[in-house]
């Protein structure tokens, strides 16, 4: 099968096309020929070295897939050839999904939306999951409640106002300028341009010194350590971004914050839900571009580079 493997730890020239063998699925397994796969950014951080302990190369990186069952296990009774599915492979676990094939274990298998094409919902499995995780799971999002969702123009952002609008928040985000236009349309109830305006002060401005409910931090550095100034009291935070360097979390201890650092599970319930709120017309994916799969090195730079308006997919059969 054509794979993109990683050879070594380094910048994109270490993703290198070959010719691999076909795998096959163990009892409870599924193999699935990928259709689409998408680029995230624990991709190039993974061939960067962020988390090369433990790891060996070559390695196949990719957290996404949409594709068809074409083999299953003798113990899977939930799929058989011919179904349509998406799925995020388990992280660091087996080769992923920057190939033509991938394996998983049935349990974290779901069925594909069937309103989408493989492109489309190739840009959910992970962002999705993990956005879920983030408002629903750990973010206890309710009717009525307020967030504030940074970077609302990339993968994780233009997600997650979608669904913090489907669980019937009011939702900040922010974004640059020229992608304002994106955060609006998926239902952003207020957009702040962080080049010309501080999130700190137009929130508590607008809400009267009250703050928001929960914060979704997709950037890190200083962004925990801020956000403390926009929560209420008893507010919750969800970060999916680690903190490399020291910061005060005292603010946070005064306002009696939760602070959940979020690594994504995966498991089958979340993308059952997240189908049925897609084939509702509730929420959309948000696709930057389609590229070869034999492209994956130049998706890699682009993502890197900033400025995507959600997800980079790579179609596996280009």
């Amino acid at each position: 099968m054509k794979a993109i493997v990683m050879t070594a730890f380094g910048g994109p020239e270490v993703l290198e096309q070959r010719e691999l063998p076909k795998p096959g699925p163990g009892p409870t397994e599924v193999l699935v020929k990928v259709c689409a796969t998408s680029v995230n950014p624990v991709d190039y951080q993974t061939r960067r070295g962020d988390y090369k302990e433990g790891m060996e190369l070559p390695f196949i990186l990719g957290l996404d897939v949409s594709g068809v069952v074409e083999a299953v296990g003798e113990s899977v009774r939930g799929f058989a050839p011919g179904d349509e599915v998406y799925y995020m492979p388990k992280m660091f676990a087996r080769p992923g999904s920057y190939a033509e094939y991938q394996v998983s274990d049935e349990s974290i298998v779901a069925r594909k939306p069937a309103n989408l094409s493989h492109s489309e919902a190739a840009a959910l499995p992970l962002v999705g999951g993990t956005v879920w995780e983030c408002l629903v799971t750990r973010g206890r999002l309710q009717v009525g409640e307020s967030v504030l969702i940074h970077a609302g123009a990339g993968g994780i952002g233009s997600f997650a106002i979608q669904l913090a609008k489907a669980m019937g928040a009011y939702v900040f985000t922010t974004c640059s300028a020229r992608n304002a236009d994106l955060p609006k349309s998926l239902g952003a109830d207020r957009v702040i341009d962080y080049q010309s305006e501080d999130y700190v002060e137009v929130i508590n401005r607008e809400t009267g010194g009250a703050g928001v409910d929960l914060v979704l931090d997709t950037i890190g550095g200083q962004t925990i350590e801020r956000s403390a100034y926009v929560l209420k009291q008893f507010g919750r935070v969800s970060t999916i971004v680690d903190i490399p360097d020291p910061q005060s979390l005292l603010e946070m201890w005064n306002r009696n914050a939760t602070v959940s650092f979020i690594f994504t599970p995966v498991y089958r319930s979340k993308l059952d839900a997240i189908r049925n709120l897609v084939e509702r017309g509730l929420i959309r994916p948000v696709v930057d571009s389609v590229m070869p799969l034999s492209q994956a090195a130049e998706a890699h730079r682009r993502l890197e580079r900033g400025g995507v308006r959600g997800k980079i997919v790579l179609d596996a059969g280009a």
